[in-house]
């Protein structure tokens, strides 16, 4: 019987576990500040946002949002996060992407303090997940998500699992890679440009698709018994729900994948939800070292 990997219910226990130690680190005086910072009125966007602050009010932090309008200046978004970057309250400071065009994405990431980067997409943080500095980097929080949804099935130490990533976004793919090396697995990063990508993806214990390709892995690239961890979040039509409905999907065809694999993360309701949860778990970390204490583990 295949494993469903429920990530609204592992997000719901790291969400409750935040609460609990903001609660304590609150009592102790400090309470967790998260800025959520968007650019423009892409619909998706606001979503995520709304989304992302709601959960800090849930979480008892100190919530501030920045909605700029689309025509704001590069010079001045960097002002805003220099602000942010040197006010106390705030721990986490999270800019939306996609940014408009006449904006340069990557200055403005490097611009965000390190210790307050809980996207984890700073150089630093990069560069300290690169080199197996887990403990003291802010991962991004999409792979640590799925990172904890797999401990789940396979546990914290994967010696001896091929584990096989498909993409390599600096956003999830070679994150992913990091942390599974990290955990002791061995590792291949897949990609569109990669020979007989089926037969590679078969050798993995672990399959992790993140290419962004709707239902792009099938069930005969899955190994009998193999976790398969599905990244993907796609919108594609649904002629069968009434003209013009559309239904989320995943990278993995995931009817056919599930009749092979072990375990898998179904779309939606699989890594969606685990996003957000370490998002607050990032900057609840990240008050814990503002405030000189032991940050709690997820």
């Amino acid at each position: 019987m295949t494993e469903i990997i429920d990530g609204k219910s592992i997000a719901e226990d790291v969400v409750a576990k935040v609460k609990e130690q903001a609660a304590a680190l609150a009592g102790a005086g400090v309470r967790p500040g998260l800025a959520v910072v968007i650019v423009g009125e892409d619909p998706a966007s606001q979503v995520y946002v709304a989304s992302k602050s709601r959960r800090a009010k849930e979480c008892g932090f100190h919530s501030v949002q920045h909605s700029l309008p689309a025509d704001t200046g590069e010079g001045e978004l960097v002002a805003l996060i220099k602000e942010l970057n040197a006010d106390p309250a705030i721990h986490g400071i999270l800019v939306q992407l996609p940014l408009p065009n006449h904006i340069d994405a990557g200055r403005i990431i490097q611009t965000i303090a390190p210790q307050k980067d809980v996207d984890g997409f700073h150089f630093i943080n990069v560069g300290k997940l690169g080199t197996g500095e887990v403990e003291t980097a802010f991962v991004p929080c999409t792979p640590a998500g799925a990172m904890l949804m797999l401990e789940r099935v396979r546990g914290k130490d994967l010696s001896g699992l091929n584990a096989v990533v498909i993409g390599r976004s600096n956003i999830v793919g070679k994150p992913m890679a990091n942390l599974l090396l990290a955990a002791n697995a061995t590792v291949t990063i897949a990609h569109s440009r990669t020979k007989d990508l089926p037969a590679v993806a078969r050798g993995a214990d672990i399959l992790v698709a993140a290419v962004g390709r709707p239902q792009m892995v099938k069930g005969d690239w899955v190994k009998p018994g193999a976790t398969v961890i599905d990244v993907g979040i796609n919108r594609i039509a649904a002629p069968e729900k009434g003209e013009g409905k559309t239904r989320l999907v995943g990278d993995v065809a995931y009817e056919e994948a599930k009749a092979v694999a072990g375990a898998i993360t179904p779309v939606p309701g699989g890594v969606g939800p685990m996003t957000i949860a370490m998002l607050m778990a990032n900057t609840l970390v990240s008050a814990f070292r503002a405030a000189g204490r032991e940050p709690p583990v997820f």
